[in-house]
């Protein structure tokens, strides 16, 4: 064997497990594996767990936060402020930027990344050919697929619909859109499937973005999916509009989603610092309802979305420490609900985004992240060191921490 991992936690209540990985597979599991392997790492009732995936982020306008402040701390302002930055950004800027952030995300685990990129006429392909060039260059250690995103719009921006199908011609392996950044919405979806029809690929929306649900498109977005058929090929990030709804409204809406199969990237960190800016008091969380779409069958992802940027400015790439922040913000801490979080940031994701033989079991890719605890629900909570990291059965990354306590 190339590599075998004795005795490690698999669930919670059941027995150590050894993993054996061959070629970049997983070909055994078993309570005890015979012979050796080139190398073997000892878990000693440590988690193991399917490699992290950060399903929705931005690398090319990471770590940008003090170039040019967003003091209001609004949404508007956030685009605003990007928009002015981007014209500036070379490939070099964006190549190093870029590359530092994707260095942080790898360390914390995550093993596949789906990363919106953006172009519009006045930046140009600056900053989409330089994610494009990363994704090859990092492939021996993480999987990307890269979003084309039109962020400023695309009627609203002339020359976008264009260099959409451009950046499909390109390589990008999703099509993104933004329907509440452009006008008329219901058009710029229907555009936005026109393309991924005519070139095979699935949809990732950045979608009702807002404090209030006085002109959201989510259920127009369901109805388009279902009738193109692309029921599971459909994912949306933000949805905060949806926490301004009351149960009355919210309901039948989550129940389109279930029946559309379309997945949600919460994003709690970039939406609490955006969100309810105008709310004097009782100041809401402006954060989409994870448990409600959750119990009403929607696949739900929690993932990063900014590095240090105008949108986020703070964060280290953990997408564990981003689920973390979500288990108080949308009531999950429960017994019952803890354990739907690591999901949230692995299976839900792999299947939101189209992850083929993802898991820890024999046949499958061998992506797996070994982690310093020993109780599976605590995954999240114990905030643990990432021991080791295999990404295609090879260690990519390999922590060693020594703590010592004076007495």
């Amino acid at each position: 064997m190339d590599l075998i991992i004795r005795q490690a936690r698999l669930k919670d209540g059941e027995d150590l497990k050894d993993i054996a990985v061959q070629a970049g597979k997983i070909v055994e599991i078993a309570d005890s594996i015979a012979g050796d392997a080139e190398r073997e790492i000892q878990a000693e009732g440590r988690v193991l767990i399917p490699g992290l995936i950060e399903s929705h982020i931005h690398l090319d306008k990471a770590l940008i936060a003090s170039r040019k402040p967003n003091k209001s701390g609004t949404l508007q302002e956030a685009i605003k402020v990007t928009a002015e930055l981007k014209p500036t950004f070379t490939k070099d800027d964006v190549y190093s930027r870029a590359k530092q952030a994707l260095e942080m995300i790898i360390k914390s685990g995550v093993t596949t990344i789906r990363t919106h990129s953006e172009f519009d006429p006045a930046q140009g392909f600056t900053g989409f050919e330089t994610i494009l060039q990363l994704k090859e260059e990092y492939k021996e250690l993480v999987d990307i697929q890269v979003v084309a995103f039109p962020q400023e719009g695309i009627f609203k921006a002339p020359g976008t619909e264009e260099m959409m199908y451009q950046a499909m011609d390109m390589g990008a392996d999703v099509v993104g859109g933004i329907p509440y950044n452009d006008a008329p919405a219901n058009e710029h979806i229907d555009l936005i499937f026109d393309i991924a029809k005519k070139y095979g690929k699935d949809v990732d929306l950045h979608q009702d973005f807002a404090d209030e649900a006085d002109d959201i498109s989510i259920e127009y977005l369901c109805k388009k999916t279902i009738a193109e058929g692309y029921q599971g090929r459909v994912s949306v990030g933000h949805l905060t509009a949806l926490h301004a709804l009351p149960e009355e409204k919210l309901r039948p809406i989550i129940e389109l989603m279930a029946e559309a199969d379309i997945s949600v990237m919460a994003l709690p960190a970039t939406d609490l610092h955006l969100g309810a800016r105008s709310d004097e008091y009782n100041v809401r969380r402006a954060v989409t309802p994870i448990r409600k779409l959750r119990d009403g069958g929607v696949n739900m992802c929690i993932a990063t979305n900014n590095i240090r940027n105008a949108f986020t400015p703070y964060g280290t790439g953990d997408i564990m420490q981003t689920a973390m922040l979500a288990i108080p913000v949308a009531h999950l801490g429960g017994a019952d609900d803890l354990p739907t979080v690591l999901p949230m940031i692995t299976t839900n994701p792999a299947r939101a985004i189209g992850l083929k033989n993802y898991g820890i079991e024999v046949g499958n890719q061998a992506d797996m992240v070994l982690l310093d605890t020993k109780v599976v629900n605590d995954a999240i909570i114990d905030l643990p060191t990432r021991l080791f990291v295999i990404k295609n059965g090879r260690v990519t990354i390999e922590t060693t921490k020594t703590v010592t306590v004076h007495r």
